[in-house]
């Protein structure tokens, strides 16, 4: 939660803090002191209501060829879906609910995604009921899965969370620690729920994603649970276990994949480095001094984004040593967004030139572009 004013440290105090945090971290080369500014702020996506508390609440799809860049936020039992022109005047607006299933109250959305597979690009919405899949504009739903809450207690809610597409498959986190796997067929309807994995003990936080390229043996998809435990796979007809990488005790709320490299975000404000395939960690980043509520890759060029409740929003570059192949980090930007507690952060394109956040209570999407 964001502190009070008397409570909370001012912009420079809290750059002061993550500076002397850095220093005392274990890092890779080029962290010495935070860089000059690289991104402006630009104008503002209205919202007809704020983003709800959640983590990874915010999801961007760019259609380059139509120089449109689609947003989505969750806020209670719905969800705003936005269309925005570069300089930021939105176009178009689409509320999608949740489908209410059994029960009496309306349920909560968890989290809201586009799934970019190969043949094409899916929109799906996790709930406290279930999980909807719909075309890309939200037009229409072409899958409901209802959630199976007979093994859920009485004092832990079912729900799912965590979306990533990877190949021809949709995988999605639920409370149990299942992530369950969806087929998706090159057009229509015929969606199959054809693997469910267990591994993970706690609620699955967030599942990260990055082709594999044909190549054998190759780490394609990770999960998080609220535990700090991360499963590595590689995804098929039948998904395999590679590793498992133990928590410390402290939530995972976010990752990602780049490259076989796993960049995951804690609770604690840490984010660290790990290789994929062996689980061994190349950096540790005492990145904020609040829990991280997101992570995001822009893949083209490296750049590694993260964005806390301290009210920051930090911009790493990351890049393999030619000489012992170990991750090197260099922070490129810094941005404070005050009184704000961030809960969702996204790149807009994949060279990593403009990105997007939303904050809890605040009704409109921040956008920055760079210098």
């Amino acid at each position: 939660m964001v502190a009070a004013d008397s409570e909370r440290p001012n912009a420079s105090g809290v750059s002061e803090l993550l500076e002397s945090r850095l220093s005392s971290a274990f890092r890779a080369p080029g962290i010495d002191r935070l860089s000059p500014r690289m991104f402006r702020r630009e104008r503002s996506i209205p919202l007809r209501g704020s983003a709800a508390a959640l983590c990874n609440n915010l999801s961007v799809l760019q259609l380059p060829a139509r120089n449109l860049t689609h947003f989505g936020v969750v806020h209670g039992p719905s969800a705003q879906l936005l269309s925005a022109a570069p300089e930021g005047v939105p176009l178009a607006q689409r509320q999608l609910h949740a489908k209410e299933g059994a029960g009496v109250s309306p349920p909560l959305i968890t989290q809201i995604h586009w799934c970019v597979l190969p043949f094409r690009v899916l929109l799906v919405l996790t709930s406290h009921r279930g999980i909807q899949m719909y075309e890309s504009d939200g037009s229409v739903m072409v899958y409901w899965h209802a959630l199976d809450a007979g093994d859920a207690s009485l004092v832990q809610a079912a729900f799912a969370r965590g979306i990533a597409a990877s190949g021809h498959y949709v995988c999605v986190g639920t409370w149990s620690g299942q992530v369950l796997v969806f087929d998706i067929p090159t057009k229509g309807p015929n969606i199959v729920l054809s693997e469910e994995l267990a591994r993970h003990q706690t609620p699955i936080s967030d599942i990260a994603t990055e082709p594999a390229q044909g190549q054998d043996c190759v780490a394609d998809t990770v999960t998080a649970d609220d535990s700090g435990l991360l499963c590595v796979w590689r995804s098929g007809p039948k998904f395999k276990l590679l590793t498992q990488i133990p928590g410390f005790g402290v939530p995972c709320s976010s990752v990602q994949l780049w490259q076989g490299t796993i960049a995951a975000g804690y609770g604690n404000g840490q984010v660290r480095l790990y290789e994929a395939s062996t689980g061994t960690v190349h950096v540790q980043i005492d990145a904020h001094a609040r829990a991280i509520c997101a992570l995001d890759l822009a893949p083209e060029v490296g750049k590694l984004l993260s964005a806390a409740e301290d009210t920051f929003v930090h911009i790493w570059k990351l890049s393999r040593s030619p000489e012992d192949g170990y991750i090197e980090v260099e922070h490129c930007h810094g941005e404070c967004v005050p009184d704000t507690q961030l809960c969702g952060a996204r790149f807009c394109d994949p060279s990593g030139s403009s990105f997007a956040v939303t904050g809890y209570d605040v009704a409109e999407i921040l956008r920055f572009s760079s210098i």
